[in-house]
């Protein structure tokens, strides 16, 4: 295929969504909501192209699956239905693909991207949280804990922790200020709004096919069953988090809002993209026989990410978003395939629509932190061009995640924005 699509917008510079990207999303329009996938500044209409016969030569269950209200049944399929629906697409598509009557019938199954509202893209049952960086974790550990910033488990397994679901937003969506009970180092807790509203950034793992209970995913599989990935920034309380999470770590502080970009890219978008896995040290122990992936030189992914911010102020004086930190998804410890791997090691079953976050993303350098709690170590605070000074997020602040995947020669795949303004 030539990479180059008809549709002229998918082509230009800069584009979040050419046609080697054609991620994944649920739209409504109209009254109408159906699974679309993007290319340029247009949705393709997944169950359109079924109704007027474009995906034919395809199998039932992926043209039942394209007429779902959600991806979680075209999820279940598996790797080779994704693929070929991927391939189909591509082709109606690409500039050398089909003629001209072919493009005739494509055209009424697109629909021009403003003017639509975006949905949660599948049904999730279940949402987990790790702790995969190590740059996070040791800069937060030292706020805390200055002489011991590792637990001694962090270089032997991944830490994660069972999520609320059911308050998984959207980009878009507002994020209220939460309450709950805070307390002060010299005073008894008191329940009152978070004054230490945090976002952090994060790439989120939608699963695909799923693993029977008791049966767990062997590393080398790992990746057959993840469906694409997403942008999450995971709302933190801080002052909420601080008192709540010994023994059991968060709850309250983190189950009130969750929002993750809506289009999932697709695995096999971002093969071309893949680098060598983890961060380890060369004196860290290797990891254990069943997270020992067989193919670690190319289990990271460079994917870059942004965090921007926009005060309340600087929208009124019409200010643009600053930039406030950047990262890399290959900078994390542990890496997307030993995730799912021990995620389900245990024989937990995964089921199609679940959500894995990586946890913060931030790397070893100033200006790659992931979160407002890890500027701390910083000698000067985070001064925005209005001349306010952020700790935490105020009242208005408007928080705007975004990634995409480059490399010479090859076109940039977008993960599209995920926004969120405290309310």
């Amino acid at each position: 295929m030539s990479q180059r699509s008809w549709i002229e917008s998918a082509n230009e510079t800069g584009c979040d969504f050419p046609l080697a990207n054609l991620p994944y999303g649920v739209v409504r329009h109209r009254e109408d909501s159906f699974i679309g996938m993007a290319i340029g500044d247009q949705i393709l209409n997944l169950k359109s192209c079924v109704h007027t016969g474009l995906f034919s030569s395809l199998p039932e269950t992926i043209l039942s699956a394209c007429c779902a209200d959600r991806l979680n049944p075209l999820m279940s399929l598996g790797k080779v239905s994704w693929s070929s629906l991927r391939s189909r697409v591509t082709e109606l598509l690409d500039v050398s693909g089909p003629n001209g009557k072919i493009q005739e019938r494509v055209l009424p199954c697109l629909i021009p991207m403003h003017g639509t509202e975006m949905m949660l893209p599948a049904q999730i049952g279940d949402y987990t949280d790790f702790y995969a960086s190590i740059d996070h974790a040791r800069r937060v550990g030292k706020l805390f804990r200055p002489d011991t910033p590792l637990l001694p488990n962090y270089k032997y397994l991944p830490i994660g922790y069972h999520g609320r679901a059911s308050s998984i937003v959207v980009s878009g969506t507002e994020i209220q200020r939460p309450s709950g009970q805070i307390k002060n180092a010299d005073a008894k807790p008191v329940y009152a709004s978070s004054q230490a509203l945090d976002y952090e950034l994060e790439i989120g793992v939608f699963i695909g096919t799923g693993n029977a209970l008791g049966q767990p995913i062997a590393i080398a599989e790992a990746e057959e069953h993840v469906f694409g990935l997403c942008l999450v920034n995971d709302w933190s309380a801080r002052d909420l988090q601080s008192w709540e999470y010994q023994p059991l770590g968060p709850f309250l502080a983190k189950s009130f809002s969750t929002t993750i970009s809506p289009w999932i890219v697709p695995m096999e978008a971002l093969a071309p993209y893949r680098v060598a896995s983890g961060v380890r040290s060369p004196g860290d122990p290797m990891p254990l026989p069943y997270l020992a992936s067989p193919t670690a030189e190319r289990d990271g992914i460079h994917v870059a990410l942004e965090v921007l911010l926009q005060s309340q102020k600087m929208r009124e004086a019409q200010m643009g978003a600053v930039l406030v930190s950047q990262g890399n998804l290959c900078d994390l410890y542990w890496t997307i395939r030993q995730l799912v791997t021990h995620h389900a090691s245990n024989g937990c079953n995964l089921r199609p629509g679940d959500l894995l976050a990586t946890g913060t993303v931030s790397g070893l350098s100033e200006g790659s932190e992931g979160c407002l709690l890890e500027m701390r170590h910083r000698f000067e605070p985070l001064r925005l061009p209005s001349g306010e000074v952020r700790g935490f997020l105020e009242h208005g602040d408007r928080v705007i995640l975004r990634a995409f995947a480059s490399k010479d020669g090859l076109p940039r795949i977008g993960f599209g924005d995920c926004t969120g303004t405290i309310v």
